[in-house]
Formats: C-alpha cells, sequence, structure tokens
C-alpha cells in the first residue's frame, strides 16, 4: 500500500483536502517551534511525523494512521535509546580523551596550518568571533548544518507515504549509522577544533560559530538548544558528515542520470560548514564519509546475502 494507492475501502485524499490540512500542519508545526522551540526530544520529533502523516491522508481512517506507530516504533525505540546513550558516552566506558591526534592531521592536510583557520581567516570577518557580523554564505552554511537534525528522518517519512518496501531499507541505513558512530564515539572521545582551542590545545583562536547568520532571520537561539542535546566529545566521526553522505550515496543509488551527481554537493557543503564553524576537523569529516560507504556496501551485502537465503521474502529493492 502506498500514499497514492489507498487500501480496501479506504477514500483516496484529494488534495482539496490534503493542502488545507498541510497548511494547518505548517502553522501549527510553526507555532510549537516558537513557543517551545525546535522538536529535538525523541518523542516530540515522532509526534510531528506521525501528525505530518495523518495531515498528508487527512481522509484516512484512523486505522489506516495507527499504522504509523505500528511501523515506526521499533526503529523510534532504537534512536530514542541512540540519542541518550550518546549524551553519556564518554562515561559508558571511561576512555581518555583524544586531543592532539586531529590536530596533528589536519595540520598535515592543511600544509602546517588547520583548515578551520584558514577557513575562519578567509570567510569570517576579522577578528573572527561568534559576534561578528555575519556573511550571505553563513545563512545557507547554517541551514545546511541544521538540516542533519530533520533530513534523514524527512526522507524516512516520505518513503513511508509513498512505499513501505523503500521506506525499511533507508531506515535500517539510518539506524545503523548511528549505532556505528555510537560505538566509536564510546571507545574513541574525541574533542572537537573550538573545545581543543578553548582548552590550549591550538595556538590559534578558533570560535564555535555555529549558528552564525540565523540572527537574521530571527532563529539565532536555536543552535544553543541544539548543543545541548549532543555531546561534546562524541566528534570522530562526524555523524553530520556521514548522514549527509549516506543521504547522497543512496539518492545515487536509486537515480538514474547524470543529475543525480549534484547529490553530491550536500555533504560538501556540510563539510565546508562543520571545518568553518570549527565543530569537527576535516579528518572528522573523512571519517564520517568512510562511515557512510561501509554502511551503504553493509546494508546491500546484507539485504543481498538475506534475499538469497529466503526467496519468498522480498528482496532488496532495486533503483
Amino acid at each position: 500500500m502506498t500514499a497514492e494507492t489507498p487500501g480496501p475501502g479506504e477514500r483516496p485524499t484529494p488534495w482539496a483536502w490534503r493542502a488545507p490540512a498541510l497548511a494547518v500542519f505548517a502553522i501549527a508545526l510553526g507555532t510549537g517551534v516558537a513557543l517551545v522551540g525546535v522538536p529535538t526530544d525523541p518523542f516530540q520529533l515522532f509526534f510531528w511525523l506521525w501528525m505530518a502523516t495523518i495531515a498528508f491522508n487527512v481522509r484516512a481512517p484512523w486505522r489506516a494512521h495507527l499504522a504509523f506507530p505500528r511501523d515506526w516504533w521499533p526503529a523510534f525505540a532504537l534512536l530514542v535509546l541512540y540519542l541518550y546513550s550518546r549524551g553519556l558516552s564518554d562515561e559508558i566506558v571511561s576512555m581518555p580523551v583524544h586531543w592532539t591526534m586531529p590536530i596533528h592531521v589536519d595540520e598535515w592536510i592543511g600544509g602546517g596550518r588547520l583548515p578551520t583557520a584558514r577557513l575562519q581567516d578567509a570567510l569570517c570577518a576579522s577578528p573572527c568571533s561568534a559576534d561578528s557580523p555575519p556573511r550571505w554564505y553563513d545563512e545557507l552554511f547554517t541551514t545546511v548544518y541544521f538540516t542533519h537534525f530533520v533530513a534523514g528522518l524527512t526522507i524516512a517519512v516520505v518513503l513511508w507515504l509513498r512505499d513501505r518496501a523503500t521506506w525499511l531499507p533507508w531506515m535500517r541505513r539510518y539506524v545503523v549509522i548511528n549505532f556505528a558512530a555510537l560505538v566509536v564515539y564510546v571507545l574513541y572521545p574525541m574533542a572537537p577544533p573550538w573545545l581543543a582551542s578553548k582548552e590550549g590545545y591550538v595556538g590559534e583562536t578558533l570560535p564555535r560559530l555555529t549558528g552564525r547568520g540565523w540572527d537574521d532571520l530571527g532563529l539565532g537561539g536555536f543552535h544553543v538548544v541544539l548543543a545541548k542535546v549532543g555531546n561534546p566529545v562524541a566528534a570522530m566521526p562526524s555523524l553530520h558528515a556521514g548522514m549527509a553522505m549516506l543521504i547522497a550515496l543512496y539518492g545515487m543509488a536509486r537515480l538514474r542520470g547524470a543529475w543525480r551527481w549534484l547529490l553530491l554537493v550536500y555533504p560538501m557543503l556540510m563539510a565546508t560548514a562543520l571545518v568553518y564553524y570549527a565543530e569537527h576537523y576535516v579528518v572528522d569529516i573523512l571519517a564520517g564519509w568512510l562511515l557512510a560507504a561501509a554502511v551503504m556496501i553493509g546494508c546491500r551485502w546484507w539485504e543481498t546475502r538475506r534475499a538469497a537465503r529466503h526467496p519468498a521474502a522480498p528482496a532488496a529493492p532495486r533503483p
């Protein structure tokens, strides 16, 4: 069953109904963000995703709407476990925080100077600080940075509405990359550039510029809320970079035509934002991209092998 082909006894939702319902949903979401804040809590996020599917198929009976929690609860439970475990990743196993390794690697990559310092010199006002006037591209980079929190699950909702058979493989990859990164965070806690600079491990001042440019849009405080959700030493690999690359790789595997290669612009913009804002070293970015490729290859291998062992089961969807 898909969103466009309702099951027996279900009425299709014409756009004359769908458009107003989606407009009401958008107003409600905007009001909630303005009054409560960005829904970073997994329970709030699950609620708003469910409301989006109800608005999209507003004329469907409630038994159809209840399919969302029925299908999503296993992935939701795992993501809740991931989010709360990530915040405590450096406390689950007592491991020393790594400070100097990424500095040495990035100095080698940058020809003797950190790429973050080079980017901040080139793109930030002088002297560079979180309070210095933003440029037009700061709004672009901050927007790209924020998409990490919504892009993967938005794709999941679209796939779930259109075709459940394509939704499951994407959710598998989405959950796997999160937990694979969590394992590394537990075993290898590592400080990002802004924290290393703050603690004196970097000779240059590297201000944390995350959220830069959103003040002009009235959204300046959102990055402060988002920063409280994460763990400052869960930096290797960069999940922002890994998720962006996973989205690009998954899209290129499913689409056809030369235009699909433009999807690589997304992880490139994300990488530039992360290094420029002192959120991650370049080596973190490369590790995130490598993790995304490994997840794609590993999940595809598992799906192919499972289909071969169980011929009656649906094979992994082809592009």
